[in-house]
């Protein structure tokens, strides 16, 4: 389970003060975090939090950054009757006044950007670079969300009927709950938050009780922006806390949308729970994301762009490269130059400059990727480079495992070792002869989310895009798994959800839809012909 200790209610008595890393205090005290103080967790126009206490733990050096105070159940409540109260209001602002309060708390994130960024690597444990391009990817939808609130556009329908017009209307939907996951702690709650409140919906956010101190820090930027316009603070609300703080947010009636972004074992009970009561639901669940490397492909692109793919992020992002199929013409040559780079791959501190990999987030994780290379052994599967934890000096305190390259014997993508996301940094190699087939093994895992194809024949791109190409959600050509951009919507197919966020027509889920039939002549003819006249 997640890496997490609960606390004593009483904490505090005889406790003394933690002594932190430089690195980490000289972070912390950016956002006025002290590691003497008890953070509150929940938000919802003030500041509090009854609950029980989380610690945040530094997944690079193991050391307790923060406690924070969650929400206790009748908080949770509270937080939920308040954020209700706030869309009521908020729905009757004019769609450009709602931009215009979205335009200035993304001018209050680009200020803070480089800051956040590296709490961001702090908490999470992703690298700096990652870390402030995730906080630049809230930037980003902030700013499509800002042209949306004067573009979020129904439409006329031609009526048979004389003296008639159809409009379909687009209005708020209500409050959006969004259940966010601790490998993209800021990004993806800025993908719902933007659309929502150009939408005119109140968010209630419940993020991951390993990243809480993401949460805190960017609420109380965008608190200081609602605050400033006289918005309700709880129109950008936040639930610090476990599993049940999440279940009373899914379980809502008062709770239109949930967005959840987690595994595929939580988000069926999260799917199945708000469709039992009618609810919209958007599930961001998991990826298993296959690239195919065709004998014509550019290499000297394609390499980097699987290593980033299966190495960024330690790959703990739903779009990591986990499954490589490379045609057995470039097989050797592909893996000898990908093996290379893993051999000069800069581990350590993800705050460091020069450091391309950074540690898992948690040590279940690193129990999960120890077992996941254990069970590739016991297959006889070809270790190529990696499957040991990193023991360097420097490196035992964090979750820091080696990237690895396996070649497993099986190639039958219904077995486990094919079928199975495991959320670290294992990369599984086979060889194909055919196009069709290696897009027949791409297709056979239940996950849809990411997939890549390294080509230069224009014929395999129109095999690759069409109807008997890929089934995924995303579907690349000469562009790696992983870092898609804000413009298109994001999401997957089968077991990753069905879910879209972000750009593209991922704005109309959160919005109301109603077919306005309105009649301006001296008749009212029905449809059809039908007549019903005595």
């Amino acid at each position: 389970m997640l890496r997490r200790r609960v606390l004593d209610s009483a904490f505090g008595a005889g406790h003394s003060v933690r002594s932190l890393s430089t690195r980490a205090s000289d972070i912390l005290s950016k956002f006025s975090i002290r590691p003497d103080a008890e953070l509150k967790g929940v938000y919802d126009g003030t500041w509090r939090g009854s609950g029980e206490v989380i610690q945040s733990i530094c997944p690079t050096t193991g050391e307790v950054l923060a406690n924070v105070r969650t929400a206790s159940p009748a908080e949770v409540q509270e937080t939920l009757a308040k954020t209700r109260e706030a869309y009521v209001k908020w729905r009757n602002e004019p769609a450009p006044r709602r931009g215009e309060v979205l335009r200035q708390i993304r001018e209050a994130l680009a200020a803070k950007r480089e800051d956040l960024g590296a709490l961001v690597s702090l908490e999470m444990g992703k690298i700096l670079t990652e870390g402030v391009g995730e906080v630049q990817e809230f930037v980003d939808i902030c700013d499509y969300g800002v042209g949306l609130s004067r573009m979020m556009n129904g439409r006329v329908v031609a009526s048979e009927r004389p003296g008639h017009s159809i409009l379909e209307m687009p209005n708020p939907l209500g409050v959006v709950g969004v259940l966010s996951a601790f490998n993209f702690p800021v990004a993806v709650y800025g993908w719902n938050l933007a659309l929502s409140l150009a939408a005119g919906n109140a968010t209630i956010w419940k993020p991951s009780p390993t990243t809480p101190l993401c949460s805190i820090a960017v609420t109380r930027i965008i608190s200081q922006v609602l605050e400033a316009n006289g918005i309700p603070g709880a129109v950008a609300s936040l639930v610090n806390g476990g599993k049940e703080a999440g279940e009373a947010v899914v379980e809502s009636p008062g709770v239109e949308l949930v967005s959840f972004t987690g595994s595929e074992r939580v988000g069926r009970i999260v799917g199945q729970n708000v469709a039992s009561r009618f609810g919209k639901v958007i599930l961001e669940l998991g990826g298993n994301n296959a690239s195919i490397i065709m004998p014509d492909a550019d290499l000297s692109l394609a390499v980097p762009a699987v290593f980033f793919g299966a190495v960024g992020t330690a790959g703990q992002r739903c779009t990591s490269t986990r499954r490589l199929y490379l045609h057995r013409q470039v097989a050797d040559e592909f893996l000898g130059r990908l093996k290379t780079l893993y051999g000069s791959v800069a581990v350590g501190d993800p705050l460091a400059k020069d450091t391309l990999l950074g540690p898992l987030h948690t040590s279940t994780a690193c129990d999960v990727y120890t077992q996941a290379v254990e069970k590739l052994r016991s297959l006889n599967a070809d270790i190529i480079t990696g499957g040991e934890r990193y023991q360097r000096d420097g490196l035992q305190g964090g979750n820091f495992v080696q990237p690895t390259i396996a070649l497993p014997k099986s190639v039958n993508p219904k077995d486990g070792i094919w079928s199975t996301e495991i959320f670290a940094p294992i990369l599984n190699v086979a060889i194909f002869d055919e196009l069709e087939e290696a897009i027949e093994w791409n297709n056979a895992v239940p996950q849809g989310l990411s997939s890549s194809l390294w080509t230069r024949d224009i014929r395999n791109v129109g095999r690759w895009i069409g109807p008997a190409g890929s089934d995924a959600g995303i579907v690349n050509v000469n562009v790696g798994t992983s870092g898609a951009e804000i413009g298109a919507a994001f999401g997957g197919n089968k077991s990753t959800g069905w879910g879209r966020e972000s750009g593209g027509d991922a704005w109309k889920q959160y919005v109301r839809w109603s077919a306005c039939t309105v009649n301006f002549s001296d008749a009212a003819p029905l449809a059809q012909g039908v007549s019903f006249a005595s």
